[in-house]
């Protein structure tokens, strides 16, 4: 009785500790660095944790212009402000990096478009005029008419054949945060994925888990 009630409790424990905006922005991090598409901008739990490092920042600096604390108090709030700017900068690198890696295919896809913020967007826009105008300059206009642009091979292509498309069908690793069965998948893959079982690791290809990924319930890793 008393084994099952603590783990009944750390069960409590676990699930009280993973709805916390830190797990869920290490959840988000992940998740956007290992999928092989952009995913959906979660505005509302980057803006809480905007105004959480803002709160801290202010804190920190005021302990620190005081000078009423000790030397390791003031260096640890240093060290504080510090982790405070690393973490803002990379809720900008995750998605930065998957939006250079498909610039050109996500300007052209209104899917992909609309999971960026309005700064990403704007970031994406001003990468692709730079970009553009760069190899228009050093490379394209050098070449015959025929050849000089950037998102097809030849004029005679008549699909954009140089523009990277993200790949869905990449096999990645992943973890079901609960028991899913072949309700949870896209019908279409019923046949390739039936069940999944709670936090066992599985090497599966991306396309059949992008819905339980996208309602939550399953991590990559």
């Amino acid at each position: 009785m008393a084994t099952e009630e603590s783990a009944s409790v750390m069960d409590d424990y676990e699930t009280l500790i993973s709805t916390t905006d830190v797990e869920l922005l290490k959840r988000a991090w992940r998740n956007e660095k290992a999928a092989p598409e952009i995913l959906q901008f979660e505005s509302s739990l980057v803006q809480r944790i905007k105004e959480q490092i803002e709160l801290a920042d202010s804190i920190f600096a005021e302990i620190i212009s005081s000078g009423s604390t000790s030397e390791g108090s003031q260096f640890l709030c240093f060290v504080m402000l510090l982790f405070g700017d690393y973490v803002e900068f990379n809720l900008l690198v995750g998605p930065g990096m998957q939006i250079e890696k498909y610039l050109f295919y996500v300007l052209k896809t209104d899917e992909y478009l609309n999971r960026l913020s309005k700064h990403e967007q704007m970031f994406a826009r001003r990468c692709t005029d730079d970009l553009g105008s760069h190899l228009d300059e050093t490379v394209l206009a050098k070449l015959p008419d025929n050849y000089q642009s950037i998102l097809k091979q030849s004029i005679t292509s008549e699909e954009d054949d140089m523009v990277p498309v993200p790949r869905l069908d990449t096999f990645v690793i992943c973890k079901a945060k609960q028991y899913l069965s072949g309700l949870d998948f896209e019908p279409e893959y019923s046949m390739e994925i039936t069940e999944m079982e709670r936090d066992l690791l599985t090497f599966v290809c991306y396309k059949f888990i992008k819905k339980p990924l996208e309602n939550g319930k399953i991590d990559l890793v």
